[in-house]
């Protein structure tokens, strides 16, 4: 289970000293591009175990007097409803939680951009929505042939089209609910833009992957790949790094893409660029802090199972393609590895085929495999969560924690009141009931107090979890995964 692998503390001292240092720089303004997630990065948590999911907004928050964040959404993602799928909202709704968030953290937003903006009626809906809230909103627009087409782009007619953002801070963070969103042409408009209104601005990139000074076909690498396989992005050697300096570094097709790009664009602003590769761009320190690459190397194959698992759902569900399961494949292929290399999947599928009914399995942290099988009065996932806090709290298997009185009645609200038709409790029911138990059941309470120890443990279910299910995983930090199956042969699934 967990063990560590990545020094977090040298991880922010070295990396706020050498974003200090790229702003040090470049006078007057720089455009910083925050890839991933700013708040909540729990990829990085997941495959470099040591990584706290709120380091970059920690090391934001000492230059907030100094910064103001603009926040970048795609307009067609607006269209068609994308949703985060570690948080399981909408990138519209994702953006008002990080307005929220960044202004808990006292830093200033300064504006939300629209990117490829083509006159969807969602993303007219949401600008006005955005404006009642007294947001400022800008509108960027698609450019044919972008990012080749460099003389079009860097133009009155590509990015002079674009609304001028107007900003007052002279660090301006550019960031996004997702990938895709389209920050670093948000940022390279500005360049372009601001040569016009006579300042002089610079760029720079800060995103932990792909990590840059690592092998690319390192499980770290092949792992970043897996999560943005619905993009289609490819980790590369920087052939601009190799050409300049001799060495081989690792980036990813969009980047290596556009950097002609924005060479141009310094080009004509400075007279010369700054940067002579992609990889100069950026300010990711994470290689330097990996501090046992044998416990990364294992979390990040097991990130590959579970985003594997994800597409054969989604594709499943309606939702996924074949193109990203046949990718997947192939980077398990490139990891070396296997469904049989996460024991929690053989031992659900192993439980269901000896009771015939859904079953579930979870590995608690000693490696030990905990199942769950579907009773009259718990779902699958729910009598393995509860056997599970038996175990780490050192309670016999005989012990009943919660009493027939108690689940009685919430089964009698669920069928003769709400409308549900199985009568069996979900995880945050069974939560709840067991709650309930311990306010008089020290075997009850001791259960409860294991839930923390869930935190990094691996789960599978034999069939597709219901929505609910999955978000009470969420929250405990389990990472949960299905078999692309349903419990019924229903057409309609809830």
């Amino acid at each position: 289970m967990f063990k560590k692998g990545f020094d977090n503390d040298k991880y922010l001292k070295m990396q706020s000293e050498h974003i200090r240092e790229r702003i040090s720089k470049f006078g007057g303004k720089l455009y910083l591009e925050f890839g991933g997630k700013l708040f909540d990065d729990y990829h990085a948590s997941r495959v470099l175990p040591g990584f706290q999911p709120d380091s970059k907004i920690r090391m934001l928050r000492e230059l907030k007097d100094d910064a103001e964040v603009v926040i970048v959404i795609n307009a067609g993602d607006i269209e068609k409803n994308k949703v985060r799928g570690d948080l399981g909202i909408t990138y519209d709704m994702d953006v008002l939680r990080l307005i929220d968030a960044f202004r808990g953290y006292g830093l200033y937003v300064g504006s939300v951009v629209l990117t490829r903006f083509d006159g969807q009626e969602s993303a007219i809906a949401y600008k006005k929505k955005l404006e009642s809230l007294g947001i400022k909103v800008y509108r960027h627009y698609p450019i044919s042939g972008y990012p080749g087409n460099v003389p079009l782009i860097i133009s009155e007619e590509g990015f002079g089209k674009n609304d001028y953002i107007e900003t007052t801070r002279s660090l301006v963070v550019v960031t996004a609910p997702g990938p895709g969103s389209g920050k670093m042409a948000v940022c390279l408009s500005q360049l372009y833009q601001e040569n016009k209104h006579g300042v002089k601005a610079g760029y720079a990139k800060f995103e932990t992957f792909p990590i840059w000074n690592i092998p690319l076909s390192h499980p770290v690498n092949l792992a970043y790949e897996a999560a943005t396989a619905d993009l289609n992005d490819v980790n590369m050697i920087d052939p601009y790094h190799l050409e300049a300096y001799g060495k081989t570094t690792v980036n990813y097709n969009r980047d290596v893409e556009v950097f002609p790009v924005l060479n141009a664009m310094f080009q004509r602003i400075y007279g010369e660029s700054p940067y002579k590769s992609p990889t100069d761009m950026g300010v990711n320190m994470a290689g330097y802090c990996i501090e046992n690459d044998e416990n990364c190397c294992y979390a990040s194959r097991l990130e590959i199972i579970r985003r594997y698992y994800t597409a054969l759902c989604d594709l499943r569900k309606g939702n996924g393609a074949q193109s990203i399961v046949d990718k997947l494949e192939l980077l398990m292929e490139k990891a070396n590895v296997s469904t049989n290399d996460r024991p929690v999947i053989s031992a659900a599928k192993q439980k269901a085929a000896l009771t015939g009914d859904p079953a579930a399995a979870i590995e608690l942290p000693d490696g030990t495999i905990i199942t769950g099988k579907t009773s009259s009065l718990l779902g699958a996932v729910s009598a393995m969560l509860l056997n599970a806090l038996k175990v780490l709290g050192g309670i016999d298997d005989s012990v009943n924690l919660m009493s027939p009185e108690i689940i009685e009645p919430i089964q009698h609200l669920k069928t003769a009141h709400l409308g549900n038709h199985n009568p069996r409790l979900h995880l945050d029911e069974m939560l709840i009931a067991l709650t309930i138990c311990a306010t008089h059941d020290p075997n009850a309470e001791t259960a409860m107090q294991q839930l923390e120890k869930l935190r990094g443990c691996e789960a599978h279910s034999s069939v597709i979890l219901s929505e609910v299910d999955e978000n009470t995983f969420k929250k405990l930090g389990v990472n949960v995964t299905c078999e692309p199956q349903y419990q019924t042969k229903k057409l309609f699934h809830k």
